[in-house]
């Protein structure tokens, strides 16, 4: 590592180039709950606060993520991050980048990502010990956006075709997408018994990495005042609400991504026909640094570019991806302006900037209004060509340059039901029968999901059980973890499970009993969703090598039921084990028994632990529940562990408890109220 006076420097060279932040007009209060309020005469100001306030607790993240958006992944931690270096060049945001930063990124954005940047930088220079890769420092704003293009590719599913190219097989298979997912709802007043609104931001991430949340509040003089949650690296929050309004989002599936076979020259190598001519494939190369036992190696990866995308050559021939992700790199910046919102027409012209390439949004604010939207970059294609699979690359025919408008994608605005859902289901169903869009107005190239799941089903069920709701009623709507009867996994057909005659099957006839007489709830304390849990893993191996339609036959579930019962047996004892004493909320010396499952409203995923337990890795994470009232928004929210990532902090995981009883805490906007309950309270320097 560079010394102190080195990194120092580099700092300053960087840092200088720009307008400074003083770190006197920035103030860092944190709560009970370690939660960072970040207070500052800008909105730049706040930017540094923020950067600053999750460096400390958590810079080990931030570094990772800005690591593998600048190719420097693999030269940290090896081979296993080759792939995301590759990417990182493979998709060129560097290039994109470098020629469109100063003409598409508006002079009170660069404000921002240059403050936030020079945090981190300075962050980087007083705590040497903690700087991952010295190559990383100093950090540019362009290099962050770099790393927002990385995720943003990945989650319009580019990595995806990207891995079925390098592996020879093109083919699109069913995934399992629903296995966490994401769940968001709001009721205005002619559904709510109080006439307030209510928003449930409620999104399923992993607990724990890149992707999870960190909850902040970040308020400026300029108009900001916000709280909600980001992922590391980003400047300014993504999910949240603020004095006028809040949103929430989901992930979506619509086909964002498409891959292009290249007909090539049969004697000229590097030539590949569209229409009447051929054109030449640009060569270019990856250049990779990667540790193998501790020892540094530069490797390089071919790849090419065609005027359809970045092209990768395997067995089979040559293949283009593309997808508009590619070409736009203002996603941060219309996040930003979406923390700045007051009012509905002001946050729908934002939406207009088409930035964002994917998700769902749930909105609701204190006017009263509710709004859903499948919102993202979808292609216009050309009819006539199946574009859920492979498409011609030898026509222009295929090289889509536009995407639909804002107002051409599935939405639902101020709905006489009086409410919205989504659970990663259909935007065709996100609200009652009257109010959901019409799936015959949208091209059908642009598949949009037409399913319902297990939660979909379940929140429809709720939401339309009563024609008012208190908030009481949306708080247990919000924390419902029961299956539905029958199953309706949107992956999978396993409702074989009712059919079985238990008497037949005496080895297991009390197991299958146990499941097929199971209220459907997975409570902690349930051992009938211990059970089923338990089955559910065990199907797993078998669910892959099942062909299309993933319909899990009897002969499987015999199988399974006898591996859960021997895995019982073996790990616990007995065959009457709970859900909470099979999975377990760890961290560090901390294990909870805790509630969910795939694809229940509180989701959960988990994988193996130790004794034949299972620890929840994603799902349930970041919650924030809005109340709209005529006095202003009143907020509760709650986080998987706690807001550092030191197990050394109080607030490792200091909220744990509270996530486990389904229990929040309570967030304010009122700065004499945070600032007299404050546990500490500093400027970031």
């Amino acid at each position: 590592m560079k010394n102190l006076l080195t990194l120092v420097g580099l700092t300053l060279l960087y840092t200088n180039t720009f307008a400074q932040i003083n770190p006197q007009d920035v103030e860092i209060v944190r709560d009970n709950f370690g939660v960072p309020h970040i207070f500052g005469k800008t909105d730049a100001d706040v930017a540094y606060g923020l950067a600053w306030a999750h460096a400390e607790d958590d810079f080990k993240t931030i570094q990772q993520g800005y690591l593998a958006g600048n190719a420097l992944l693999g030269k940290h931690i090896g081979t296993k991050g080759a792939g995301a270096d590759f990417i990182s060049q493979f998709i060129g945001s560097k290039e994109i980048i470098e020629k469109e930063y100063d003409q598409k990124i508006s002079p009170e954005y660069k404000k921002i990502a240059e403050a936030y940047a020079q945090a981190l930088n300075k962050y980087a220079s007083t705590h040497p010990q903690e700087v991952l890769e010295d190559d990383l420092f100093p950090l540019t704003p362009k290099m962050m956006l770099r790393y927002a293009q990385l995720q943003l590719f990945v989650s319009s599913r580019g990595d995806y075709w990207v891995q079925r190219i390098i592996g020879n097989n093109v083919k699109l298979e069913a995934s399992q997408e629903e296995i966490t997912g994401s769940n968001t709802f709001a009721f205005n007043s002619s559904k709510t018994t109080d006439g307030n609104t209510y928003l449930a931001i409620n999104t399923h991430q992993p607990l724990d990495g890149p992707v999870s949340w960190y909850e902040a509040h970040l308020c400026s003089e300029e108009g900001t005042n916000i709280i909600g949650a980001l992922f590391a690296g980003t400047p300014s929050i993504l999910i949240g609400a603020n004095q006028h309004l809040g949103w929430s989002h989901t992930v979506n599936y619509p086909d964002k991504t498409d891959v292009f076979k290249l007909e090539m020259h049969p004697t000229k190598k590097g030539q590949y026909k569209v229409d009447d001519k051929y054109l030449t494939l640009e060569k270019k190369k990856a250049k990779l640094n990667i540790k193998v036992l501790g020892i540094p190696f530069k490797i390089s990866k071919k790849y090419y570019e065609s005027i359809f995308g970045p092209t990768l050559k395997n067995k089979s021939g040559y293949y283009a991806v593309r997808t508009p992700a590619l070409y736009e790199i203002r996603a941060l910046e219309q996040w930003w302006r979406m923390n700045k919102a007051t009012s509905f027409s002001e946050f729908y012209d934002i939406l207009k900037m088409k930035a964002l390439p994917g998700y769902n949004i749930g909105y609701a604010d204190k006017n009263d209004t509710i709004f859903y939207i499948s919102n993202g970059l979808i292609p216009k294609r050309a009819e006539g060509y199946n574009w859920k699979e492979v498409v011609p690359g030898n026509t222009r025919k295929t090289l889509w340059t536009e995407t639909y408008d804002i107002e051409e994608l599935p939405q639902v605005i101020q709905p006489s039901s009086g409410y919205f859902y989504n659970a990663n289901h259909s935007p065709f169903f996100s609200s009652d029968k009257a109010n959901n869009p019409n799936p015959d107005d949208y091209a059908k190239a642009a598949n949009f999901e037409t399913y319902h799941n297990n939660r979909s089903t379940r929140l429809m069920h709720l939401i339309e059980a009563e024609d008012k709701m208190s908030y009481a009623d949306f708080k247990r709507i919000k924390y419902d973890n029961q299956l539905p009867k029958p199953f309706v996994y949107s992956w999978m057909n396993i409702n074989y499970l009712e059919k079985m005659e238990a008497d037949k099957y005496p080895e297991i006839s009390d197991l299958v009993r146990r499941v097929q007489n199971w209220d459907r709830k997975a409570t902690a304390t349930s051992i009938g969703a211990g059970t089923y849990l338990m089955l559910y893993h065990k199907l797993g191996p078998y669910y892959y090598q099942l062909p299309e339609p993933k319909i899990i036959p009897t002969a499987i579930l015999v199988k399974a039921f006898k591996e859960v019962k021997a895995h019982m047996l073996k790990y616990f004892g007995t065959t009457e084990v709970a859900l909470g004493d099979y999975q377990k909320l760890v961290r560090g010396k901390k294990e909870l028994p805790v509630f969910g499952m795939n694809d229940v409203v509180t989701a959960m995923s988990a994988v193996s632990y130790k004794d034949g337990k299972v620890k929840v890795v994603a799902g349930e994470s970041y919650i924030e529940l809005v109340k709209f009232t005529p006095d202003g928004p009143e907020i509760e929210s709650v986080i998987s562990y706690g807001s550092s990532d030191h197990p050394d902090s109080p607030h490792y995981g200091d909220q744990m408890e509270l996530y486990t009883q389904f229990k929040t805490k309570k967030m304010t906007f009122e700065k004499e109220t945070i600032y007299a309950n404050a546990e500490r309270i500093y400027h970031p320097q």
